[in-house]
């Protein structure tokens, strides 16, 4: 990705608090016009406090880059980027419908944009008929959407979603993914920080994974999985050693992953056609082929293969997908 490109492009970033509790670790980003982007990361990985340092919530320790083509803690930014906290606490006496025009004031949006933009975005987050029930009363779901629609009353070109899914049921789950669709099709940019990886997965398209303030990887799901995807070769029992090696001789060019003995063989290549002499060699060796497919590892096996290493196994800054994320 060309940095002329990227909505967000920072490098190095890190965050030391008191007693040298080092937050963030050299941190390497970049989010581009018009995608949604997922960051994850386990429980303390240092996901939020990235997005606070882009928010200028917080002073990060050091930081290089821009968001939106201005300088990283420029305030003047932020009238284009809309914005939903993790631990949101809207004013229960309030109702939604009040909420967003508080909000949009605070933007600087104007009575008459304000009410259009709130009957607008509370049929989009299907809020309508709850507009005038005041916060006290509304689940969380209600409320993550309700923070959703304030994020969007400024008309934003960025939206930075802090766990927008965070206690919603799986009917509110879905309706956000369609709203997140919705503002990717708007040409918004959407910074996503979950760790429902599911639910990334589906929508994004581009993902980074921190742990321990430390970027291990990013890029798209298939520059994430490259290497690791296949076509699996499940047998009804062990495959012999006899059988095994035939079907190694039967495919040029191509590694397999197993050993004889083992059931199951993992030929990785996404083409169909190379496959079929191991499966004619298997088939001639008397094995019983139980199942075959293509098999991408999700996002849940890429994120537990990056948090199972030990924190000192990775350098500060991205760790770019072979492809590159930044090309």
């Amino acid at each position: 990705m060309d940095a002329t490109d990227a909505v967000i492009d920072v490098q190095g970033v890190e965050k030391i608090y008191r007693r040298k509790v080092h937050a963030l670790r050299g941190i390497d980003l970049q989010v581009g016009a018009g995608e949604i982007f997922g960051l994850l990361g386990p429980n303390g990985a240092g996901k939020s406090t990235l997005v606070k340092v882009l928010m200028t919530v917080i002073s990060p320790t050091k930081c290089e880059g821009t968001m939106l083509g201005k300088k990283i803690g420029d305030k003047s930014t932020l009238t284009q980027v809309g914005y939903l906290p993790e631990h949101h606490n809207f004013p229960k006496y309030l109702t939604s419908r009040q909420v967003l025009h508080h909000f949009g004031a605070l933007a600087g949006v104007d009575r008459k944009t304000r009410n259009k933009r709130a009957d607008e975005l509370l049929e989009i987050v299907n809020m309508t008929d709850s507009a005038s029930h005041k916060l006290g009363t509304y689940s969380k779901g209600m409320r993550q959407r309700i923070g959703i629609a304030q994020a969007l009353m400024n008309d934003p070109k960025l939206v930075v979603l802090d766990e927008p899914t965070d206690g919603v049921d799986p009917i509110g789950r879905r309706d956000i993914r369609e709203i997140l669709i919705r503002l990717k099709s708007e040409g918004r940019t959407v910074f996503l920080n979950s760790h429902l990886l599911s639910e990334l997965e589906m929508v994004c398209d581009r993902v980074a994974i921190m742990v321990h303030g430390l970027m291990r990887q990013q890029g798209t799901i298939d520059e994430l999985t490259q290497g690791w995807s296949g076509f699996r070769i499940k047998a009804h029992t062990a495959i012999s050693e006899l059988a095994f090696d035939a079907s190694q001789s039967a495919v040029h060019g191509v590694e397999c992953t197993g050993k004889p003995g083992e059931s199951e063989l993992v030929f990785k290549t996404n083409n169909a056609h190379a496959v079929q002499p191991a499966i004619d060699a298997l088939r001639q060796h008397g094995v019983v082929i139980e199942s075959l497919g293509f098999h991408r590892p999700s996002l849940e096996d890429l994120f537990i293969q990056a948090v199972s290493k030990e924190p000192d196994g990775a350098r500060p800054g991205a760790q770019k997908a072979k492809k590159g994320a930044r090309s």
